[in-house]
């Protein structure tokens, strides 16, 4: 590990603070945003002023912007405080640069709307005609940059105002011009539009007046994802849909299939021509990126077939710098024409992050881990505090990862949607190969049961197979796990594990210990055990809670429990339950005991602040933190804490913390700076 003092380190550290002391003013949030860096990135769009000057939309509401020509990122705003809006479409004008249009959707809900802003994404305003529209497609008219058209579930939108007012040109009510995944509009004729929708493209040429099946040459059902009509030969129409890549010479009279990209089980997101070299079309898909160079004759696979592409922006000032926007694994960038790609997602944080752990021997050694990010994801380490983080995921195979502890002894652990694993050197093992005194275990998947060395073990040994929703180590060397198949121990420092059959409750989901006291519980129940679990006791929840999402043990020999009713201590083993003075917040789903603080820290959901009930005299202190946030943490003497959908965020007391005065001595007062620049 790199120490604190080491001068690569010091430097970075540096940057990276020089960098929050510039956005800070444009953030509308007080605590800094420091990854993981990654997830889910959506479309792009470019300042027509500046090709270095590049918007990037996401699927939680933010919009971020670049400029540097997508090297780093910055969040922008967040359309209308929605975690759940997904941003396809950002549309920039030529004539006022300040001037951004955005169509977004949510997932499962036939809901959305189109936004506005006249200061560059500062402050936008949602379009009244357009409130509640899905909206899976949005393009402007290079002849007539007025004219926009959109495309959503109901139907083909159009506006002539510039987006201002907005009408439906396809037949409302239709049965077949519904659910517009892709628009396109003649570059020389606004009044000529497709539409693809999904189950097969359609055409206008009097503006929406008459609409036209054009479907001959495109297998029937398909869905329509991108249309790309070529700015100097207008005639020349590219379709991709579920059933592969088509090409029309005719302007969509007939349709011919390109032969090699894809096949049937592979979906074309986007298609993307190069402005300097027309035959060059790039092809995203779900299973790589694809490009010609042949105008479609020939097509090679230039990726990995294991990355999913959103999007595709082509600089159209050098059109070797390609970007590509990926789901899970954020920006790619490439300066040589797709030929190799590197990430940049420097700013760019999507990780859904629901487990911590901080190592109890080096206190900048902190581990993240994350959901639904699949090979993306995993797990990653932090040796700085969280300034900076690697991904540690090789072994997990894409798992979601729900819990992680770190033990006296450096051994780290990680639950699993499928069992718990073990990190050994830089490759994680299943640690359920081990798993005794139970007849619940699985035989053994090839997948989990090979060794660091590649070979094969024992196909015939037990395996867990479990949700592992908490892991929790009591700081020796025995450790607690909470799963679907019940409570786990190990007291071996988590090599090998067995069932603690004394509890007799089918699913742990929340496990606490303090000394010889534990603390188990699943939604609706709780017991305690005072003896190390040689005997349980269950314990009435709270009155007023109808379920638990949170549970802790500290100091003054107080139980915990958190849920949608808000907090409740216990200072009898649960016979009767308090609540603390002037501490009334519902929705409770992070309590956490720091014990060097002698506090507990609580999160919840519905609010950005992060309490903290004093021990021993339950005096409150809060902070706003400008978040969401799942849960907090101490990092030395200030806070870390998870956001729902945005990574990992720390209080801005860290420049005056140990970390921050180093960076403040290696950079020449960088520190200084940004505690100056909180104060503005």
């Amino acid at each position: 590990m790199k120490s604190l003092k080491s001068l690569p380190l010091r430097l970075f550290a540096v940057l990276v603070l020089s960098w929050i002391v510039g956005v800070l003013p444009a953030l509308a949030v007080s605590w800094f945003p420091l990854g993981p860096y990654g997830g889910d990135a959506r479309c792009f769009a470019a300042d027509p002023g500046s090709s270095k000057h590049l918007y990037l939309g996401t699927a939680n509401g933010w919009i971020y912007d670049s400029h540097d020509g997508g090297e780093s990122w910055v969040r922008l705003s967040q359309l209308d405080g929605h975690n759940d809006l997904i941003i396809d479409h950002i549309l920039t004008d030529a004539r006022n640069p300040q001037r951004l249009v955005v169509g977004a959707w949510i997932v499962d809900h036939p809901d959305g709307g189109l936004f506005v802003s006249e200061d560059g994404g500062k402050n936008w305003t949602a379009v009244a005609a357009m409130r509640g529209q899905s909206i899976r497609s949005l393009t402007r008219s290079d002849s007539n940059p007025d004219e926009m058209v959109a495309g959503t579930l109901q139907g083909v939108f159009r506006s002539a105002d510039n987006g201002v007012h907005w009408n439906q040109i396809s037949p409302v009510g239709s049965l077949e011009i519904h659910e517009v995944q892709s628009v396109a509009i003649d570059p020389r004729n606004p009044e000529v539009i497709y539409a693809g929708t999904w189950h097969l493209p359609w055409k206008t040429v009097d503006g929406g007046l008459h609409w036209e099946n054009i479907k001959r040459g495109i297998i029937e059902d398909s869905d329509v994802f991108s249309i790309l009509v070529d700015p100097m030969q207008p005639k020349v129409v590219y379709a991709s849909a579920c059933s592969g890549i088509y090409k029309s010479m005719d302007a969509g009279l007939e349709f011919r299939k390109v032969q090699g990209i894809p096949s049937s089980a592979r979906r074309t997101r986007k298609l993307e021509q190069d402005p300097e070299h027309l035959n060059t079309v790039y092809a995203g898909t779900t299973e790589g990126l694809y490009r010609t160079l042949d105008a479609g004759q020939v097509w090679s696979r230039v990726t990995s077939p294991e990355l999913v592409v959103n999007d595709v922006y082509v600089d159209p000032h050098d059109s070797g710098r390609v970007l590509l926007a990926t789901e899970r694994g954020g920006v790619l960038r490439s300066n040589d024409f797709g030929a190799s790609f590197q990430e940049a997602n420097r700013g760019f944080s999507a990780r859904q992050v629901v487990a911590y752990a901080a190592d109890p021997v080096r206190p900048a050694v902190v581990y993240a881990g994350v959901v639904n990010d699949k090979q993306d994801g995993g797990v990653f380490q932090s040796v700085d505090g969280g300034v900076h983080w690697r991904q540690d995921s090789v072994g997990l195979n894409g798992r979601d990862v729900y819990s992680l502890a770190s033990t006296p002894a450096g051994t780290l652990l990680a639950g699993t949607t499928h069992g718990i694993f073990r990190l050994q050197g830089e490759v994680w093992v299943n640690t359920g190969e081990w798993l005794r005194n139970t007849a619940r275990g699985k035989r053994l998947p090839r997948e989990a049961g090979t060794s660091q060395s590649g070979e094969n073990q024992e196909a015939s040994q037990p395996v867990l197979d479990a949700i592992i929703y908490s892991l929790v180590s009591d700081g020796s060397y025995l450790t607690f796990a909470g799963t679907t198949e019940g409570l786990l121990r190990s007291d071996d420092d988590g090599i090998a594990w067995a069932p603690v059959a004394t509890l007799h409750m089918g699913e742990v989901r929340f496990v606490a210990v303090e000394k010889n006291v534990l603390l188990a519980a699943g939604l609706k129940r709780m017991s305690l055990s005072v003896n190390g679990g040689a005997k349980w006791s269950p314990i009435a929840l709270p009155a007023a809670l109808t379920q638990v999402s949170a549970v802790a043990l500290d100091g003054q020999k107080n139980l915990w429990v958190g849920g949608r009713e808000g907090v409740f201590y216990s200072p009898d083993n649960g016979a009767t339950w308090k609540l603390v003075h002037n501490l009334d917040i519902p929705q409770v789903d992070g309590i956490y005991f720091d014990r060097v603080g002698n506090r507990v820290l609580l999160t919840t959901s519905t609010s950005t602040m992060v309490f903290a009930v004093q021990l021993p005299d339950y005096a409150v202190r809060y902070w706003e933190s400008g978040w969401k946030l799942r849960f907090a943490r101490p990092m030395g003497d200030h806070l870390i804490a998870a956001t729902l959908y945005d990574g990992i965020v720390i209080q801005p007391k860290m420049v005056d913390s140990s970390f921050g005065k180093a960076y403040a001595r290696a950079g020449g007062g960088a520190a200084g700076g940004v505690a100056a620049a909180q104060q503005r």
